[in-house]
């Protein structure tokens, strides 16, 4: 007889993952204490963590800091303030071909929930006044 675990392909993570490629810096230090920078890439990334490859191996709970590169552009324009240096903790690493896939969690999400909450409710209060229209009024023959 074949028993099955209940809730074993369940989704354990909080938020959903992004498929982008963004390339990064990775700041940390090896396991000799001596600190190192590389470029990196960030593969997918949440609210609460990334997927990065990296060509050095991480010791898992090792504490690092990502900072995303920006266009000259984004630094000297009127826009609005974006975190660019993220602090976060390894808690995962894959070999890949050359590279470690290295599982990421943020030490704070990027994005704090009062402020998710917030613009939920601008979006809805804005998408109010459009008119719906259902599929048997649009194929109703004039």
């Amino acid at each position: 007889m074949c028993s099955i675990r209940s809730g074993a392909n369940l989704e354990r993570r909080k938020w959903p993952r992004l498929p982008l490629a963004i390339p990064v810096f990775v700041k940390s230090r090896d396991d000799k204490g001596k600190e190192f920078l590389e470029f990196a890439r960030a593969l997918n990334i949440s609210r609460g963590g990334t997927l990065v490859a990296v060509r050095r191996p991480l010791s898992p709970s090792s504490q690092l800091m990502l900072e995303i590169p920006s266009a000259p552009l984004a630094a000297t324009a009127k826009l609005p303030k974006a975190s660019r240096s993220l602090r976060a903790k390894c808690v995962r690493v894959t070999h890949a071909e050359g590279y470690y896939l290295t599982g990421l969690k943020f030490f704070r999400p990027l994005l704090p929930s009062d402020k998710l909450k917030q613009s939920g409710r601008q979006r809805k209060d804005g998408s109010v006044h459009v008119k719906r229209f259902s599929p048997v009024e649009v194929a109703a023959p004039a």
